[in-house]
C-alpha cells in the first residue's frame, strides 16, 4: 500500500494543485487580485535561503505551490487506501490542506492568522483549498478503489450503521489483500 499510496497521492495533489491554480487564475482575471507570493517568502524562510524582498521570486513560488500540493496528496492517497474516501473524506482533507498552510506561514512569520485576514480574503483562500482538496480526494479515490475497499470500509460493511459490540474484521481480512 505504501508504494502506491505514494506515487497515487504525488498524482493526485498534482492534478489538485493544476485545477486549483486554474480556478485562482480565473478568480485573478475576474477580481483584479494580484497574485501572492507568500508561497515563495515562505518557503525561503523554512529552508534558510536568502529573501529579496523587492524581488518576486516567480519559480521558488511555483516551486512550493506545486511541491507542497503534491506531497499533501500523498496523505490524502493514504486516507483513500485506509477507506476514508468521498465527499466526508475530502472536507476533512480540506480543513488539512488550509492547516498545513497556516502553520508553515505562521511559524516562519510571513503569514497571519485567519482569523486577522478580510474576511472576503479567507472566503477566496477557503473555496481555492476546497477545490484542490476535491481534486485531489477524486483522484485519490478513484486510484485507491482499483485496490478494492480499504479496511475502514471493510469494518464498516461488517455491520452497517454504527453499532457497539462490533469488533473489527479479522486482521487476514484486511491485510491479506
Amino acid at each position: 500500500m505504501r508504494k502506491r499510496a505514494l506515487s497515487q497521492g504525488l498524482l493526485a495533489g498534482a492534478a489538485g494543485v493544476v485545477v486549483m491554480t486554474l480556478g485562482e487564475k480565473a478568480e485573478q482575471r475576474l477580481t483584479g487580485r494580484p497574485g501572492s507570493h507568500v508561497p515563495a517568502r515562505t518557503l525561503e524562510r523554512v529552508t534558510g535561503a536568502p529573501e529579496r524582498p523587492a524581488r518576486q521570486p516567480v519559480a521558488v513560488n511555483w516551486a512550493m505551490h506545486y511541491g507542497q500540493g503534491a506531497l499533501l496528496g500523498v496523505l490524502r492517497s493514504v486516507m483513500a487506501h485506509a477507506g476514508l474516501r468521498g465527499p466526508w473524506a475530502s472536507a476533512q482533507f480540506t480543513v488539512v490542506r488550509l492547516t498545513n498552510d497556516q502553520i508553515l506561514e505562521n511559524a516562519t512569520g510571513v503569514g497571519a492568522p485567519p482569523q486577522t485576514w478580510p474576511r472576503w480574503e479567507l472566503v477566496v483562500d477557503v473555496l481555492h483549498k476546497a477545490v484542490y482538496a476535491f481534486t485531489t480526494g477524486a483522484v485519490a479515490d478513484a486510484l485507491a478503489a482499483r485496490s478494492g475497499p480499504g479496511p475502514g470500509q471493510l469494518h464498516a460493511a461488517e455491520v452497517p450503521g454504527r453499532h457497539t459490540g462490533v469488533g473489527p474484521p479479522p486482521r487476514r481480512r484486511v491485510h491479506g489483500r
